[in-house]
């Protein structure tokens, strides 16, 4: 079992400020009658519960800034602390303003490419992109983080159909709204200006031709246009029936050479 020492109350009188082994270390207990009553000596009454005191770990502003800008939500650092939500959101405010606008900033950024950065910006190019593979390109959602190393990194998220895709790029402030860099395989195939998707083979559709019916006469009902079989001779020159050959009845051509 840890040993914390108390250092401070909270502003609002409500918590015990406590510090672990490390001074960086901090901890709350809540300020409540069982803890009064276990600090002025008194035995606890046959029908209290045994004394069971919520303690969290106390983060600083700074240690609470430092996480969200390193990509974790408010709810995250609240979940992971069990300090109050609010507190965190209050903390997290400007940090999280901060990461919006370098997300911002990003899709005015240049593509950087095999052969040096784009002309068109990192949002031109993703539009574009696509633009050509079906889907919309106004319902993208961008977020930046900030790395260990002080570096940005962007993450762009898309659906298609019903799944969820992500992106992630490299986002250097510079001149001209500075450059960005691929970072997994689906941002190279987004800014990739020689990227092909596949499509989906088509089976080719048989050319029908159809026989136009004679226009109705005016005031009269449309009749249906009759195809009349061609003429056969009935006999041959020695008199016997004439039969004619399988290609003359297909084609349409008369035992007598003629069409």
């Amino acid at each position: 079992m840890r040993e914390l020492k108390v250092v401070a109350l909270d502003h609002d009188g409500k918590y015990v400020i406590c510090e672990g082994g490390e001074p960086a270390e901090k901890f709350k207990v809540a300020i409540d009658n069982r803890l009064r009553a276990a600090l002025r000596g008194e035995p606890p009454q046959s029908e209290q519960p045994q004394l069971d005191i919520e303690v969290t770990n106390m983060l600083s502003p700074k240690e609470i800034q430092a996480r969200i800008r390193a990509g974790a939500s408010v709810e995250q650092v609240a979940a992971a602390s069990g300090s109050d939500i609010t507190r965190i959101r209050r903390f997290a405010h400007p940090v999280l303003l901060e990461r919006s606008r370098a997300a911002e900033l990003s899709t005015a950024a240049h593509p950087v490419l095999a052969d040096g950065p784009a002309v068109l910006t990192l949002l031109e190019t993703i539009s574009a992109a696509l633009v050509a593979r079906g889907l919309e390109p106004d319902k993208l959602s961008w977020d930046a983080w900030r790395n260990e190393d002080s570096r940005w990194t962007v993450q762009l998220a898309w659906k298609a159909g019903r799944s969820d895709n992500v992106a992630h790029f490299r986002f250097m402030p510079g001149a001209h709204g500075g450059t960005v860099t691929a970072l997994d395989d689906a941002a190279s195939e987004l800014i990739d200006p020689n990227f092909e998707r596949p499509l989906r083979p088509i089976a080719q559709v048989a050319h029908l031709d159809f026989e136009v019916g004679v226009p109705p006469a005016s005031g009269g009902e449309a009749k249906p246009a009759v195809i009349e079989p061609p003429e056969l001779p009935v006999h041959t020159r020695s008199g016997r029936p004439a039969v004619p050959a399988w290609e003359d009845v297909l084609l349409g051509v008369r035992s007598g050479g003629n069409r």
